[in-house]
């Protein structure tokens, strides 16, 4: 995919902020020392990490370029690597792992998360949360359109570019083997929004990137209308103008033993 774009994902970032703050609040820990944001993106999780804790070693670790300058120039109280979570390893062991809306995009989570418990001092916390909306409306219609003529040939590999995530008794068996308590939730949000135009310029920035990046500029141009007419269709307005955006997100908390 084409590198990530800072100014389209903040578009929405009271959208996206609520969710870091529900994890956030759900870590239980004191003091951290050292804290890894995994996926930080432009600093949106980085930010209230350290306001929580203020001082603290934080890492933010992603694999966008454009994303990590945006973090160093907004938020200068961490530390900033490019580097990919599938593979990159802390020099020491840390106290908090927080990773929000980044793990989808690595695959094999049974492998993955006791991996990720490894990177942990007795006692720190593996603290998630994963966007849990491929069978919503907004991207079951990305995989429909893209088995459409003339796309299906060009986006054969798009619709397993995010991880379909673990079950809760899947997830459960994972992460226990390692932990002392794992608390897992998941929460509905409803984002009120001003059309489908609005739900398309929101997934646009994320998981619509397979499915457009691929795309020269005149079919990606075809594939967003027919996404937006379908779009449209599966999210009536109501009285005012407003779509309900539904957006279904997981989250665990993982206390290691």
């Amino acid at each position: 995919m084409a590198d990530w774009n800072p100014e389209l994902y903040a578009r929405f970032a009271d959208e996206r902020a609520r969710p870091v703050a529900d994890l956030l609040a759900r870590v239980p820990l004191a003091a951290p020392a050292r804290i890894v944001d995994l996926g930080c993106g432009a600093g949106a999780s980085t930010a209230p990490l350290l306001a929580r804790w203020p001082g603290v070693e934080v890492l933010g670790i992603d694999t966008s370029p454009a994303m990590i300058a945006e973090a160093e120039a907004k938020v200068p109280g961490a530390r900033y690597e490019i580097a990919d979570g599938a593979t990159w390893v802390p020099e020491a062991p840390v106290d908090l792992v927080f990773s929000n809306a980044t793990l989808q995009w690595i695959p094999d989570h049974q492998t993955l998360l006791p991996r990720l418990m490894g990177w942990l001092k007795p006692g720190g916390v593996l603290a998630v949360q994963m966007p849990d909306n491929l069978d919503e409306p907004s991207h079951a219609s990305m995989r429909a359109v893209a088995e459409e003529a003339p796309f299906a040939d060009r986006l054969k590999e798009a619709a397993g570019a995010r991880t379909r995530l673990l079950g809760y008794e899947a997830t459960w068996d994972v992460l226990a083997p390692h932990a002392v308590a794992v608390d897992m939730w998941r929460t509905t949000y409803v984002h009120p929004l001003t059309g489908a135009a609005k739900i398309v310029e929101m997934v646009r920035s994320t998981g619509l990137k397979p499915f457009v990046d691929p795309l020269d500029e005149g079919l990606g141009a075809e594939f967003l209308a027919r996404y937006t007419a379908r779009i449209a269709a599966a999210y009536p307005a109501c009285h005012d103008g407003r779509v309900m955006f539904r957006f279904p997100r997981l989250f665990f908390v993982a206390v290691k033993r």
